[in-house]
């Protein structure tokens, strides 16, 4: 079983830094793909970065690219999210999520939110001046 716990996020002004974190409470963490997910206000919930089960292979939405690094430490169970030049768009809802097994795009970034099983609480993230 996977039980995601997160930290970080909070307010910060337009190109700004936030990291956020996700540990796993639960045993089997080093088998699973973690991705991040945001959902602004009346909006879906949207990709933004997935991290392999080794962290060998990473994937990014468009919007986020070469501004966001996921990272993976399997030893302490965590992924981390670094976000920098944070932009007002970048605010939303903050999930982490574990990828369920043996998906058809394991290996491969699997964008869908369905895809994956299990879901953190959520943290905000909201960037204004």
């Amino acid at each position: 079983q996977v039980l995601l716990a997160q930290s970080g996020g909070g307010l910060v002004q337009p190109g700004g830094t936030l990291n956020l974190s996700c540990v796993d409470s639960g045993s089997v963490f080093s088998y699973f793909n973690i991705g991040w997910f945001r959902q602004a206000p009346g909006l879906e919930r949207e990709f933004v970065a997935e991290i392999s089960q080794n962290g060998r292979k990473t994937w990014y939405a468009d919007a986020v690219k070469g501004r966001f690094t996921i990272s993976r430490d399997n030893a302490e169970k965590t992924v981390a999210l670094r976000m920098n030049s944070l932009k007002p768009e970048d605010t939303a809802i903050y999930y982490c999520a574990a990828e369920g097994l043996s998906r058809g795009c394991s290996g491969y970034g699997c964008y869908a939110s369905h895809e994956y099983d299990y879901w953190s609480q959520g943290t905000q993230v909201t960037v204004s001046s």
